[in-house]
Protein backbone atom coordinates (compact mmCIF):
# COMPACT_ATOMS: atom_id res chain seq x y z
CA UNK A 1 0.00 0.00 0.00
CA UNK A 2 2.87 2.42 0.84
CA UNK A 3 4.32 1.84 -2.66
CA UNK A 4 0.95 2.68 -4.22
CA UNK A 5 0.76 5.82 -2.06
CA UNK A 6 4.31 6.72 -3.10
CA UNK A 7 3.27 6.57 -6.74
CA UNK A 8 0.64 9.17 -5.87
CA UNK A 9 3.35 11.42 -4.44
CA UNK A 10 3.19 10.58 -0.71
CA UNK A 11 6.30 8.86 0.68
CA UNK A 12 5.34 7.21 3.98
CA UNK A 13 8.87 5.94 4.58
CA UNK A 14 10.23 9.47 4.21
CA UNK A 15 7.74 10.54 6.86
CA UNK A 16 9.05 7.91 9.27
CA UNK A 17 12.60 9.00 8.55
CA UNK A 18 11.74 12.65 9.22
CA UNK A 19 10.24 11.73 12.61
CA UNK A 20 13.37 9.81 13.56
CA UNK A 21 15.58 12.75 12.62
CA UNK A 22 13.53 15.31 14.55
CA UNK A 23 13.31 13.36 17.83
CA UNK A 24 16.63 14.59 19.21
CA UNK A 25 15.58 18.19 18.61
CA UNK A 26 12.17 17.70 20.21
CA UNK A 27 13.79 16.12 23.27
CA UNK A 28 15.83 19.30 23.84
CA UNK A 29 12.61 21.18 24.57
CA UNK A 30 11.30 18.78 27.19
CA UNK A 31 9.87 20.06 30.47
CA UNK A 32 9.06 17.95 33.57
CA UNK A 33 5.34 18.63 33.07
CA UNK A 34 5.28 16.81 29.73
CA UNK A 35 3.66 13.37 29.89
CA UNK A 36 4.72 10.78 27.31
CA UNK A 37 6.90 11.16 24.26
CA UNK A 38 6.85 11.53 20.49
CA UNK A 39 4.30 9.47 18.58
CA UNK A 40 1.13 9.63 20.67
CA UNK A 41 -2.14 10.89 19.20
CA UNK A 42 -2.03 13.99 21.41
CA UNK A 43 0.44 15.92 23.55
CA UNK A 44 -0.08 15.87 27.32
CA UNK A 45 1.00 18.54 29.80
CA UNK A 46 0.50 18.29 33.58
CA UNK A 47 -0.62 21.54 35.25
CA UNK A 48 -0.82 20.20 38.81
CA UNK A 49 2.57 21.59 39.89
CA UNK A 50 1.62 25.22 39.24
CA UNK A 51 0.56 27.34 42.20
CA UNK A 52 -1.50 30.06 40.56
CA UNK A 53 -4.50 31.35 42.51
CA UNK A 54 -6.51 32.02 39.35
CA UNK A 55 -4.62 30.43 36.44
CA UNK A 56 -5.57 31.50 32.93
CA UNK A 57 -4.44 29.63 29.82
CA UNK A 58 -3.38 31.99 27.03
CA UNK A 59 -3.13 30.73 23.46
CA UNK A 60 -1.81 32.03 20.17
CA UNK A 61 -1.32 30.90 16.59
CA UNK A 62 0.62 32.35 13.68
CA UNK A 63 2.82 31.59 10.70
CA UNK A 64 5.94 32.93 9.03
CA UNK A 65 4.37 34.29 5.85
CA UNK A 66 6.25 34.89 2.62
CA UNK A 67 9.61 35.04 4.40
CA UNK A 68 9.51 31.33 3.61
CA UNK A 69 9.98 32.13 -0.08
CA UNK A 70 13.41 33.53 0.74
CA UNK A 71 14.23 30.37 2.68
CA UNK A 72 13.34 28.37 -0.45
CA UNK A 73 15.52 30.60 -2.62
CA UNK A 74 18.45 30.43 -0.19
CA UNK A 75 17.90 26.74 0.59
CA UNK A 76 18.26 27.70 4.26
CA UNK A 77 15.66 26.12 6.52
CA UNK A 78 17.13 26.08 10.03
CA UNK A 79 15.98 29.53 11.16
CA UNK A 80 12.38 29.88 9.95
CA UNK A 81 11.31 27.56 12.77
CA UNK A 82 12.61 30.15 15.23
CA UNK A 83 10.48 32.73 13.42
CA UNK A 84 7.45 30.48 13.80
CA UNK A 85 7.87 30.14 17.56
CA UNK A 86 8.67 33.82 17.99
CA UNK A 87 5.58 35.03 16.14
CA UNK A 88 3.34 32.93 18.38
CA UNK A 89 5.15 33.34 21.69
CA UNK A 90 5.65 37.11 21.41
CA UNK A 91 1.88 37.49 21.02
CA UNK A 92 1.11 35.77 24.32
CA UNK A 93 3.96 37.62 26.02
CA UNK A 94 2.06 40.79 25.09
CA UNK A 95 -0.77 39.55 27.33
CA UNK A 96 1.58 38.90 30.24
CA UNK A 97 1.72 35.11 29.87
CA UNK A 98 4.64 32.70 29.86
CA UNK A 99 4.76 29.92 27.30
CA UNK A 100 4.15 26.32 28.37
CA UNK A 101 4.02 24.25 25.21
CA UNK A 102 4.07 24.54 21.44
CA UNK A 103 2.75 22.57 18.47
CA UNK A 104 3.70 22.91 14.82
CA UNK A 105 2.12 22.16 11.45
CA UNK A 106 4.32 21.67 8.39
CA UNK A 107 2.63 21.32 5.00
CA UNK A 108 4.89 20.43 2.08
CA UNK A 109 4.80 19.31 -1.52
CA UNK A 110 7.45 16.66 -0.94
CA UNK A 111 8.68 15.27 2.37
CA UNK A 112 12.45 15.61 2.34
CA UNK A 113 13.49 14.29 5.78
CA UNK A 114 16.68 16.32 6.09
CA UNK A 115 14.86 19.53 5.21
CA UNK A 116 12.06 18.77 7.67
CA UNK A 117 14.70 18.09 10.32
CA UNK A 118 16.23 21.52 9.74
CA UNK A 119 12.83 23.18 10.10
CA UNK A 120 12.11 21.30 13.34
CA UNK A 121 15.60 22.10 14.63
CA UNK A 122 14.72 25.78 14.31
CA UNK A 123 11.37 25.24 16.01
CA UNK A 124 13.16 23.46 18.86
CA UNK A 125 15.72 26.28 19.12
CA UNK A 126 12.85 28.75 19.45
CA UNK A 127 11.07 26.61 22.03
CA UNK A 128 14.21 26.35 24.15
CA UNK A 129 14.61 30.13 24.05
CA UNK A 130 10.95 30.62 24.98
CA UNK A 131 10.89 27.90 27.65
CA UNK A 132 8.15 26.01 25.82
CA UNK A 133 7.97 22.25 25.32
CA UNK A 134 7.38 21.04 21.77
CA UNK A 135 4.71 18.44 22.55
CA UNK A 136 3.20 17.73 19.16
CA UNK A 137 3.02 18.48 15.49
CA UNK A 138 1.93 17.39 12.06
CA UNK A 139 3.88 17.06 8.84
CA UNK A 140 1.50 16.84 5.89
CA UNK A 141 2.89 15.85 2.49
CA UNK A 142 0.46 17.23 -0.09
CA UNK A 143 1.62 16.82 -3.70
CA UNK A 144 -0.38 19.02 -6.03
CA UNK A 145 -1.10 21.53 -3.26
CA UNK A 146 2.51 22.71 -3.00
CA UNK A 147 5.50 22.54 -5.31
CA UNK A 148 8.13 19.92 -4.54
CA UNK A 149 10.43 22.52 -2.94
CA UNK A 150 7.69 24.42 -1.12
CA UNK A 151 6.25 24.24 2.37
CA UNK A 152 4.19 26.31 4.76
CA UNK A 153 4.39 26.54 8.53
CA UNK A 154 1.85 27.21 11.26
CA UNK A 155 2.45 27.24 14.99
CA UNK A 156 0.30 27.07 18.09
CA UNK A 157 1.38 28.05 21.60
CA UNK A 158 -0.32 27.74 24.97
CA UNK A 159 0.89 29.74 27.95
CA UNK A 160 -0.26 30.53 31.45
CA UNK A 161 -0.69 33.62 33.57
CA UNK A 162 -2.15 34.74 36.88
CA UNK A 163 -5.52 36.31 36.10
CA UNK A 164 -4.80 39.43 38.17
CA UNK A 165 -1.44 39.94 36.43
CA UNK A 166 -2.50 39.54 32.82
CA UNK A 167 -1.84 42.60 30.68
CA UNK A 168 -4.79 43.97 28.73
CA UNK A 169 -3.87 47.63 28.39
CA UNK A 170 -6.68 48.67 30.72
CA UNK A 171 -4.17 50.17 33.18
CA UNK A 172 -2.52 52.39 30.58
CA UNK A 173 -2.94 56.09 31.36
CA UNK A 174 -2.17 59.43 29.78
CA UNK A 175 1.51 60.27 30.30
CA UNK A 176 2.78 56.70 30.52
CA UNK A 177 6.13 56.12 28.85
CA UNK A 178 6.67 53.82 25.88
CA UNK A 179 9.91 51.84 25.88
CA UNK A 180 10.94 50.15 22.65
CA UNK A 181 13.04 46.98 22.66
CA UNK A 182 15.30 46.41 19.66
CA UNK A 183 14.33 43.97 16.94
CA UNK A 184 16.82 41.64 15.28
CA UNK A 185 15.88 42.92 11.83
CA UNK A 186 12.74 42.59 9.74
CA UNK A 187 11.42 39.73 11.89
CA UNK A 188 8.61 38.03 9.91
CA UNK A 189 6.60 40.86 8.39
CA UNK A 190 6.75 42.92 5.22
CA UNK A 191 8.37 40.25 3.08
CA UNK A 192 5.88 40.46 0.23
CA UNK A 193 7.05 44.05 -0.22
CA UNK A 194 10.71 43.11 0.30
CA UNK A 195 10.54 40.39 -2.35
CA UNK A 196 8.91 42.82 -4.77
CA UNK A 197 11.67 45.38 -4.14
CA UNK A 198 14.33 42.72 -4.71
CA UNK A 199 12.78 41.83 -8.07
CA UNK A 200 12.18 45.43 -9.14
CA UNK A 201 15.69 46.62 -8.35
CA UNK A 202 17.62 43.56 -9.47
CA UNK A 203 19.06 42.73 -6.06
CA UNK A 204 20.73 39.36 -5.46
CA UNK A 205 20.19 37.36 -2.28
CA UNK A 206 23.67 35.88 -2.67
CA UNK A 207 25.52 39.18 -2.97
CA UNK A 208 27.22 40.95 -0.07
CA UNK A 209 26.18 44.61 -0.25
CA UNK A 210 27.69 47.45 1.78
CA UNK A 211 27.52 47.89 4.74
CA UNK A 212 26.92 44.19 5.42
CA UNK A 213 29.44 41.40 5.88
CA UNK A 214 27.00 38.66 4.87
CA UNK A 215 24.86 37.96 1.79
CA UNK A 216 21.62 39.92 1.60
CA UNK A 217 19.59 36.72 1.88
CA UNK A 218 21.17 35.86 5.23
CA UNK A 219 20.47 39.36 6.55
CA UNK A 220 16.82 39.07 5.54
CA UNK A 221 16.50 35.59 7.06
CA UNK A 222 17.80 36.73 10.46
CA UNK A 223 15.28 35.09 12.82
CA UNK A 224 12.67 36.97 14.80
CA UNK A 225 13.72 37.79 18.34
CA UNK A 226 11.92 36.04 21.19
CA UNK A 227 11.33 38.42 24.11
CA UNK A 228 10.31 35.92 26.82
CA UNK A 229 13.27 36.31 29.16
CA UNK A 230 13.53 40.08 28.95
CA UNK A 231 9.83 40.76 29.47
CA UNK A 232 9.66 38.19 32.26
CA UNK A 233 12.52 39.95 34.04
CA UNK A 234 10.67 43.27 33.83
CA UNK A 235 7.38 41.70 34.90
CA UNK A 236 8.90 40.38 38.11
CA UNK A 237 9.73 43.90 39.32
CA UNK A 238 7.62 46.38 37.37
CA UNK A 239 3.88 46.85 36.87
CA UNK A 240 3.74 46.81 33.07
CA UNK A 241 0.62 48.65 31.88
CA UNK A 242 0.69 47.52 28.26
CA UNK A 243 2.77 45.56 25.75
CA UNK A 244 2.70 45.75 21.97
CA UNK A 245 4.28 43.15 19.69
CA UNK A 246 5.26 45.22 16.64
CA UNK A 247 4.43 43.00 13.66
CA UNK A 248 2.60 43.55 10.36
CA UNK A 249 1.33 47.11 10.04
CA UNK A 250 4.16 48.47 12.17
CA UNK A 251 3.47 51.10 14.81
CA UNK A 252 0.23 52.23 13.16
CA UNK A 253 -1.60 48.95 13.66
CA UNK A 254 0.01 47.50 16.75
CA UNK A 255 0.52 50.26 19.30
CA UNK A 256 -3.19 51.19 19.46
CA UNK A 257 -3.95 47.57 20.41
CA UNK A 258 -2.04 48.07 23.68
CA UNK A 259 -3.91 51.15 24.92
CA UNK A 260 -7.56 51.93 25.77
CA UNK A 261 -9.74 53.19 22.92
CA UNK A 262 -9.87 56.73 24.32
CA UNK A 263 -6.08 57.11 24.40
CA UNK A 264 -3.34 57.26 21.79
CA UNK A 265 0.43 57.38 21.49
CA UNK A 266 3.04 59.89 20.39
CA UNK A 267 6.22 58.38 18.97
CA UNK A 268 9.48 60.33 18.77
CA UNK A 269 11.09 59.29 15.50
CA UNK A 270 14.85 59.22 15.65
CA UNK A 271 14.84 58.18 19.31
CA UNK A 272 16.02 54.65 18.50
CA UNK A 273 18.66 53.12 16.27
CA UNK A 274 17.42 52.20 12.80
CA UNK A 275 18.91 48.84 11.71
CA UNK A 276 21.11 48.95 8.63
CA UNK A 277 18.75 46.73 6.62
CA UNK A 278 16.10 49.46 6.70
CA UNK A 279 18.59 52.12 5.59
CA UNK A 280 19.58 49.77 2.77
CA UNK A 281 16.00 49.15 1.64
CA UNK A 282 15.14 52.85 1.74
CA UNK A 283 18.21 53.72 -0.33
CA UNK A 284 17.81 50.98 -2.92
CA UNK A 285 14.04 51.31 -3.30
CA UNK A 286 13.83 55.07 -2.71
CA UNK A 287 11.39 54.65 0.16
CA UNK A 288 10.76 57.26 2.83
CA UNK A 289 10.80 56.47 6.53
CA UNK A 290 7.10 57.28 6.91
CA UNK A 291 6.29 54.48 4.45
CA UNK A 292 8.37 52.04 6.46
CA UNK A 293 6.55 52.84 9.70
CA UNK A 294 3.29 51.48 8.32
CA UNK A 295 4.77 48.17 7.17
CA UNK A 296 7.83 47.18 9.21
CA UNK A 297 8.92 47.18 12.84
CA UNK A 298 11.71 49.65 11.83
CA UNK A 299 13.95 48.37 14.61
CA UNK A 300 11.48 48.04 17.49
CA UNK A 301 10.16 44.51 17.94
CA UNK A 302 8.28 45.00 21.18
CA UNK A 303 7.11 48.05 23.13
CA UNK A 304 6.44 48.21 26.87
CA UNK A 305 4.19 50.84 28.42
CA UNK A 306 5.06 51.74 32.01
CA UNK A 307 4.56 54.60 34.45
CA UNK A 308 7.03 57.44 34.10
CA UNK A 309 8.40 56.65 37.56
CA UNK A 310 9.28 53.09 36.46
CA UNK A 311 11.19 54.04 33.32
CA UNK A 312 14.70 54.10 34.77
CA UNK A 313 14.37 50.73 36.51
CA UNK A 314 12.76 49.15 33.45
CA UNK A 315 15.61 50.34 31.24
CA UNK A 316 18.15 48.93 33.71
CA UNK A 317 16.42 45.54 33.80
CA UNK A 318 16.31 45.35 30.01
CA UNK A 319 19.97 46.26 29.70
CA UNK A 320 20.89 43.62 32.29
CA UNK A 321 18.88 41.13 30.23
CA UNK A 322 21.07 41.94 27.24
CA UNK A 323 18.50 43.99 25.35
CA UNK A 324 18.94 47.35 23.68
CA UNK A 325 16.04 49.63 24.53
CA UNK A 326 15.03 53.26 24.11
CA UNK A 327 12.34 55.59 25.41
CA UNK A 328 10.49 56.10 22.13
CA UNK A 329 7.33 57.94 23.11
CA UNK A 330 4.43 58.44 25.46
CA UNK A 331 0.72 57.81 25.83
CA UNK A 332 -1.53 60.79 25.10
CA UNK A 333 -5.20 61.68 25.44
CA UNK A 334 -5.47 61.95 21.64
CA UNK A 335 -6.48 58.72 19.91
CA UNK A 336 -4.36 57.18 17.19
CA UNK A 337 -0.63 57.22 16.53
CA UNK A 338 1.19 60.53 16.20
CA UNK A 339 4.80 60.89 15.09
CA UNK A 340 7.06 63.79 16.00
CA UNK A 341 10.72 64.45 15.25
Amino acid sequence: MSELYKQAGVDVEAGYRAVDLMKKHINRTNRPEVIGGVGAFAGLFDLSSFSYKEPVLVSGTDGVGTKLKLAFDMDQHDTVGIDLVAMCVNDIIAQGAQALFFLDYIACGKNEPEKIEQIVKGIADGCVEAGAALIGGETAEMPGMYGAEEYDLAGFVVGIGEKSKLISGADVKDGDAIIGIASSGLHSNGFSLVRRLIDQHGLSLDEVYAPFDRPLGEILLEPTKIYSKAVRAVQEKIDIHGISHITGGGFHENLPRAVPEDLGVRIQTGSWELPAIYEFLMEKAQLVFEDMLGVFNTGIGMALIVSEEDVEETMTILQEAGERAWIIGEVTDKTGVEFSS
